[in-house]
């Protein structure tokens, strides 16, 4: 399992290939020989790559759903829409496919930001955006989701 650390600024250039930051190249380079799967987020206008070895485990999980279930199906095609393989190239260069970019609204400045186990890759404007807006509920949601209750062990 990779855990990924660090938030950088590149830039994309016409074709939308981006060179990817060294400190994440370092980080990736047990799994780079795999390749990487590319994808829209669920609840973001940026994209996501997983490392192959991530992507796998999160196939695991969705081969595990029902799929006689409509909503199963529906979550599974949605989930999975304009998914693309992608390698970083000898260069260093990721290669974002003109769909992608059209979706994550990308330009010129990207950022690229570490969460957990994969990369988040936004447009610059539309990051510093999505941050100010979460700043302002971050205390509560940080409560709401790692805040754990007193309990005093007595062993």
């Amino acid at each position: 399992m990779v855990n990924l650390i660090g938030t950088y600024e590149c830039k994309a250039d016409a074709k939308g290939r981006l060179m990817m930051p060294v400190a994440f190249k370092k980080q990736l380079s047990p799994v780079l020989q795999d390749g990487f799967v590319l994808k829209r987020a669920v609840f973001q206008s940026c994209l996501e790559l997983y490392p192959m070895e991530e992507w796998n485990l999160l196939m695991q999980k969705m081969n595990k759903l029902n799929r006689f279930k409509k909503k199963n199906n529906d979550f599974i095609r949605k989930f999975t829409a304009g998914v693309k393989v992608v390698e970083i190239d000898a260069a260093g260069r990721l290669l974002i496919p003109k769909d992608l970019v059209d979706f994550a609204g990308i330009t010129k400045d990207l950022v690229l930001s570490s969460a957990v186990n994969i990369i988040e890759i936004w447009d610059k404007d539309q990051y510093e955006k999505a941050i100010d807006d979460a700043a302002v509920d971050f205390a509560d949601l940080a409560e709401e989701v790692m805040g754990f209750d007193d309990e005093i062990d007595n062993d």
